[in-house]
C-alpha cells in the first residue's frame, strides 16, 4: 500500500511571505513531487492571500522537515493530509 503525503499552506499575505516560502520550497525541491498554487485573480484584483498544495516524496521524514521549516514563517497556516492508496 502506498502513501500520499499532502501539505496545505495558507498564506495570509502573499507579498510579505512569498520570498521566505519560495526559499523553503527551493531548499526542499527534491521532496516536492507536485506543487499547486491558488489565489483569486481578476481584472481588478490580485488577492493578497492564497493556498499552496504540495505532494511530498520521501515519506514522513520529508514531511516533518518541510513542515518544521514552513512553521517558522510567520503568517502561514500549515496542515498535513495522508492518503493510503
Amino acid at each position: 500500500m502506498s502513501k500520499h503525503y499532502i501539505i496545505g499552506i495558507c498564506l495570509t499575505n502573499r507579498v510579505k511571505n512569498a520570498l521566505e516560502l519560495q526559499k523553503v520550497l527551493s531548499d526542499c525541491a527534491c521532496y516536492i513531487k507536485t506543487r499547486l498554487g491558488l489565489h483569486e485573480v481578476s481584472e481588478d484584483l490580485c488577492a493578497p492571500s492564497g493556498i499552496v498544495l504540495l505532494e511530498i516524496y520521501g515519506g514522513k521524514p520529508a514531511v516533518d522537515e518541510i513542515e518544521a521549516k514552513l512553521k517558522k514563517i510567520a503568517g502561514l497556516q500549515v496542515k498535513k493530509m495522508l492518503f493510503d492508496a
